[in-house]
């Protein structure tokens, strides 16, 4: 007996304000970015594009959090509080389910297809894996090379991207936004609350008088400006270089600047199984002038020195000195070396950075942004993440935490506090007065008394 299955399922259908983004993908649209105002049901569309995609194309689907363990609170074991159900069970109902494993947050359905939630965080475990589409959640809060990785894998199975977010401040979401608006070949919206209707007004007034209460006037204002008006220049709660990245785009210290005749130094943060950050910068005069940042994970150091070194060949680049943290002098399990003696055998040039706390370290930088220029090619994975940078929070206490939020902005933000701790502009040269025998100039009180004495 054939069980004919409708999907999607249990009656959903796009509310007014989602139809725009549902037509477009349900006519077979490749790639859309929707900036929607929280509650909005941002998930909620992406989960039944998926479960109707799934069935059109036998392929594997991702849904994406900024970090893996988001994943399952966010989507796997979320509740619809309009209907009860979870989110998952709405759109993908046991009828087409062949299997499911709860700790991988895996579904394998009845024609083939697959449904997995996954992190940015750790997007390097799919690996060997190939998608037919994915969904990034929270696009704004994710790490950009996630997508920078799964791109090829999509366009070689003429997949589709999903970029679905509120904002955060002027990032990688904003310059994606930004880019979106110019092609024919994208979707792009940007819905505030006032213009869908999906919240009353008392309940728009609710959500203010909340994040007022949360943060302060100042700042819940702004909270609210950013998550349901939809507001880029809403700084981030808890951001600790809110003011100073404002001011280095305001003042439009991102500039297409090139290196001068001078070594180009670089700041390391060295990771493992984590990522590793590196900055390229050049001292010249006053300026840091910030040329460049390299962003990956799992490779070795290797792999780091001869992506410089053709870089560098590429560029016409001087070699400068490795700034690296000050464990780097620690010996590694294995090899019996520190970092610092494997970077010098490989032809790198590293200094250790002075031993210092991570609040030493988050001043430096804000002494040091004021006289940053950045070449745009840092906005996506370094300024991003200098901008998100921010203190965690504690919702039991509700209040932030004194420890900054381990993210994917972790790296690049300590690869910049190498950089501010070992940053030394230029020595102006004074060329050095003649000198002159048989007078001298008088000292004040002399001068006074009749100036040059012979």
């Amino acid at each position: 007996m054939t069980t004919r299955v409708q999907i999607p399922r249990l009656g959903w259908s796009p509310r007014d304000h989602q139809m725009a983004l549902w037509n477009y993908l349900h006519d077979g649209g490749k790639r859309a970015i929707a900036i929607w105002h929280r509650r909005a049901g941002k998930d909620e569309i992406a989960l039944q594009h998926i479960a109707v995609s799934a069935f059109r194309k036998i392929g594997n689907f991702w849904h994406c959090l900024p970090e893996y363990a988001q994943a399952r609170k966010a989507i796997w074991t979320s509740v619809n509080p309009h209907t009860g159900r979870r989110r998952i069970d709405e759109a993908f109902p046991p009828e087409i389910r062949e299997s499911v494993n709860d700790q991988e947050m895996f579904i394998r359905l009845i024609n083939g297809s697959t449904f997995q939630c996954i992190g940015s965080d750790q997007y390097s475990r799919t690996v060997g894996s190939s998608a037919a589409g994915v969904v990034f959640s929270e696009y704004a809060l994710s790490n950009p090379s996630a997508w920078a990785y799964m791109r090829p894998m999509i366009e070689e199975n003429d997949g589709w991207a999903l970029f679905i977010t509120t904002p955060r401040g002027r990032n990688h979401a904003k310059s994606m936004f930004d880019f979106a608006r110019q092609r024919d070949d994208w979707f792009s919206e940007l819905l505030p609350v006032s213009a869908t209707g999906a919240l009353t007004i008392e309940q728009q007034r609710d959500a203010l008088e909340e994040y007022r209460a949360l943060y302060g006037s100042g700042a819940g204002q702004a909270a609210y400006d950013q998550e349901y008006e939809v507001s880029f220049s809403a700084s981030l709660p808890g951001s600790y270089f809110a003011e100073e990245m404002k001011q280095v785009r305001d003042e439009d210290r991102i500039i297409a600047v090139d290196a001068i005749d001078r070594p180009v130094m670089r700041a390391w943060d060295l990771g493992v199984t984590d990522s590793t950050a590196i900055w390229h910068y050049q001292m010249q005069g006053g300026q840091c002038v910030v040329l460049d940042v390299t962003v990956s994970n799992s490779v070795g150091v290797e792999w780091y020195r001869d992506e410089i070194f053709r870089l560098y060949e590429e560029r016409g680049w001087q070699h400068g000195s490795d700034y690296v943290p000050h464990d780097a002098k620690v010996k590694e399990w294995g090899s019996g070396r520190t970092r610092v003696e494997t970077m010098a055998q490989l032809g790198l040039k590293p200094v250790l950075v002075p031993l210092a706390t991570i609040n030493d370290g988050i001043n430096a930088v804000r002494r040091l942004l004021p006289l940053c220029v950045f070449h745009p090619r840092c906005e996506e994975s370094g300024i991003s993440a200098l901008e998100q940078y921010r203190r965690e929070w504690d919702d039991d206490k509700k209040c932030f935490k004194d420890a900054p939020l381990h993210d994917w902005t972790s790296h690049p933000t300590d690869a910049f506090r190498y950089l501010a701790m070992s940053y030394k502009p230029v020595p102006r040269i004074v060329p050095k007065e003649p000198k002159v025998t048989g007078w001298h100039i008088a000292p004040p009180a002399e001068a006074r008394r009749g100036g040059i004495r012979l």
